[in-house]
Formats: C-alpha cells, structure tokens, sequence
C-alpha cells in the first residue's frame, strides 16, 4: 500500500482503539446510561473503519461537511468522512492536540485565523489526514471557511482531485432556496461523475424518510430537556447533532432505535425525578460550539456550581421536516435543511437577529438562567455580535457572560481563568 494513504489513516486507527478501549470499560462497568453511551461509541468505531475501507480499497470516499445533504451520501451508498473530523477525534481531545498546536507557529498563517482552519491546513501539510476521492466543501459562513478551501483546491497533496462547491447564496427566501437546490442537484452529478454511482431517487425518499424520523425524535428529545430538573447532562444534547449531521450521518435505521431508547431514558427520569445530574441550580445556555476541553470544565461546573448545561447551540433542533412526494420537493427540503438550518451556520450566515431570536426563544422555552458565550476566537462573526446579544440578555432580564476562548488551545484561557471568570460571573448575578 502506498506509504502516504498508511499516514492518512495512523489517526484514524488511534482514534478506533480509543474508542475500543471506552467501549470495553463502558462495557465492564455498567450504569443505568450505558445503554445511551455505548451505541455513541461505537457508531465513531463503525465509521471511521468505514472510512479506513475505502481507502485500503480503493472504494469511494468524500471529504465533506454537515452542511452538505448527506443524506445525498447515504442514497449513493458513498462514505464520507468530516474534513476537520482531525481536530475533534471523535469528541475527545486529540491525544496529538499540543504538539499540533506548537506545530502552527511555524506556518504562515496569521495567529488570529481560526484555530480549526489552521489545524486542518496543519494535518494536510503533515499527511495525516485520509487522502479523499472526491472532495465537496463548505465556502460558509465566514471568509476564513472560504480561503481554507481554496489552500486546500491548491494544495500539493490534494491538488487534481475533483472538488465541487455548492454555492450558498445569503438570503433565506423562496428564491435562495430553489437556488441551493440546483446546487444540490449539480453536486449529485459531480458524485455520479466521480465515483461511478448512480442515485436512485426511491432510495434518497427513504433515507429522507429516515432522517425525518431522527429530527422528529430529536425534537421531542429537546422538549423534554425542557423539565426541571434537567433529565440528562451535556453530552447528549451535542450527541444529538452527531448522528443526524456528522457521524455517519444520512439515514442509518439504527440511529432511530437510539433517539428513541434516549427518549425513554429521559422520560423515565422525569419521571422518578432522578436526572443524571442529581444538584441542578443553574440552568445555562452554552451558545456557542462546546470546546474540545468542554468534558473538564462541564463536571467542575455540574459540582461547584450546581450548573445544568440545558441546551446549546449545537443541541438545539429547528430543523425542517421535509416533504418526499416529489424529487423536487426533497431537493427544496434538503436546501433549506442544510442552508437555513443547521447550527452555526445558521445563526452566522446572514443578519444578526439570527443570533438574537435564537437566544431570546431558547431562554424562554428552557428556562435558562443565564447565557454563557465561550466566544471562539475563531468566530469572529458571533463576535461582532455579541454587544447585541448582550443587549438581547438585558432586554428580557437574563444574566449574560461572554468569555473568549480558544476552542482547540487551553493556553488562549486556561480552564482556571474560565473558571475564575464563571466563578466571579456567577457571584455578582447572584446564582450561587
């Protein structure tokens, strides 16, 4: 096998034993959210060695993103895997995370571009990411996103492989959504181009079908989130994009058996009242990605604080149930499901009441106590905005704490100053 597809997958094949090794210890140590925790597990096993297939095959593999139909994928029986997935390991820090950080003083890149856009250009140049046969990015919401995918179209490594844009247009009317859909159109005939693969209409009805089902039940999944207390922690409301957007995303039937065992779990628990995380004294919104490091902050929070991470942008489900009684109808909903709807994207994309409505709902439909802003510092965007949302807090009488962080780099803040910062914020609102 040629030597640089073995270094594209020496991650991949970390991140399986990892994953490996949670499976055995959930499994050898059973608790009463095993039966929630362990298909998440090894659903991350199952598609990373799906990917590691396609590469030792030869087999169709895209480089994508969640913002791009994949239940399209799915239809077309063509794995993909989340260009930047590198960065996130699965949902746990990468092991290689410092080392790769020190790495990217030595790029020429500035220091003030996002860190994920700057890790991703560092594992292409490092040959550790899965060399792709097809490649099919995101060009929004910022510009950052754009000049990472035009490296990445010229690069040494990855120049000359097919790469198709699907172009996002700003606005979120009638007519940007008929737009979209032609882009999507357009990138099915790239996929057939590229991979040999026909899609079958009947075949993208049923997995559109399938999806509806999961959204549907993630929906129902967040209005329980809506009790007092809190049935389950913050892994799960994260856990909830996962298997819809990015892990092994597109209409896998055994996901639709996981939202519903997670709704039964926590309907059980409101029931008994016997949350997962037993003192529940703030109620926060976490409006922004959860950190890579959010697993050592989360707990300290949960115990000094008595805090319930109640939702956050990524757990958050305003998606579009989709109508599969014409091709062009699920095209139309496909459009509007990965232009409008997704998080981050969303909210970034266009005006900034995007970002206002959000907060102002989610504080009132979950009884939030505060909104917690980490402030990436690669989202400039949101930063723009957070005057305004600071503005929005004041307006409907919640305390509002905007922090600065970096997602991926402890040393930006360090948890100590974050939670000196939470601390402090927490004490002169009075929520402790």
């Amino acid at each position: 096998m040629d030597k640089d597809l073995e270094k594209g997958l020496e991650r991949v094949y970390e991140d399986v034993a990892t994953y490996e090794g949670i499976v055995q210890m959930l499994e050898e140590n059973p608790s009463d959210m095993n039966h929630i925790h362990l298909p998440l597990a090894k659903n991350v096993i199952r598609q990373h060695q799906r990917t590691i297939d396609c590469v030792m095959n030869g087999k169709p593999l895209a480089a994508s993103y969640f913002t791009n139909a994949p239940e399209i994928f799915t239809a077309m029986d063509i794995h993909w895997y989340h260009a930047i997935a590198q960065a996130f390991a699965g949902g746990i820090e990468n092991p290689h995370m410092m080392d790769d950080l020190e790495a990217l003083s030595d790029m020429p890149i500035a220091s003030d571009v996002c860190t994920l856009l700057r890790l991703t250009l560092f594992y292409l140049d490092a040959g550790v990411l899965p060399k792709p046969t097809m490649i099919v990015p995101l060009i929004e919401p910022c510009d950052g996103v754009l000049g990472l995918h035009e490296a990445v179209r010229n690069h040494k490594a990855w120049r000359g492989i097919p790469f198709f844009t699907p172009d996002p247009p700003y606005y979120d009317d009638e007519r940007s959504i008929d737009y979209f859909a032609d882009e999507l159109e357009r990138m099915v005939e790239f996929l057939e181009k590229h991979s040999g693969q026909k899609l079958d209409m009947n075949r993208l009805r049923e997995v559109v079908e399938m999806t509806n089902k999961q959204y549907a039940l993630w929906v129902e999944y967040n209005e329980l989130r809506r009790a007092v207390p809190c049935p389950h922690g913050h892994i799960l409301a994260m856990a909830c994009f996962g298997l819809v957007q990015t892990e092994g995303s597109g209409g896998y039937p055994e996901h639709i058996q996981w939202y519903q065992d997670m709704i039964v779990d926590a309907e059980k628990r409101i029931k008994e009242n016997n949350p997962e995380v037993p003192t529940q004294k703030i109620r926060i919104l976490w409006f922004d990605v959860q950190p890579i490091w959010f697993n050592d902050l989360a707990p300290w929070m949960e115990q000094e604080w008595g805090v319930i991470v109640v939702m956050c942008m990524f757990g958050y489900a305003p998606y579009t149930q989709i109508d599969t009684s014409s091709d062009r109808s699920i095209f139309k909903g496909l459009a509007k499901r990965n232009l409008i709807d997704p998080p981050m994207v969303r909210q970034a994309r266009g005006i900034a009441d995007n970002f206002l409505h959000d907060i102002e709902g989610l504080v009132e439909d979950y009884k939030i106590d505060c909104v917690i802003v980490p402030g990436h510092m690669g989202h400039k965007d949101g930063s723009a905005s957070i005057s305004l949302m600071r503005e929005t807090c004041r307006g409907i009488d919640v305390p509002f704490l905007y922090i600065g962080v970096d997602q991926f780099d402890r040393r930006y803040t360090t948890i100590d100053e974050i939670k000196d910062k939470i601390s402090t914020f927490f004490t002169a609102m009075g929520l402790g």
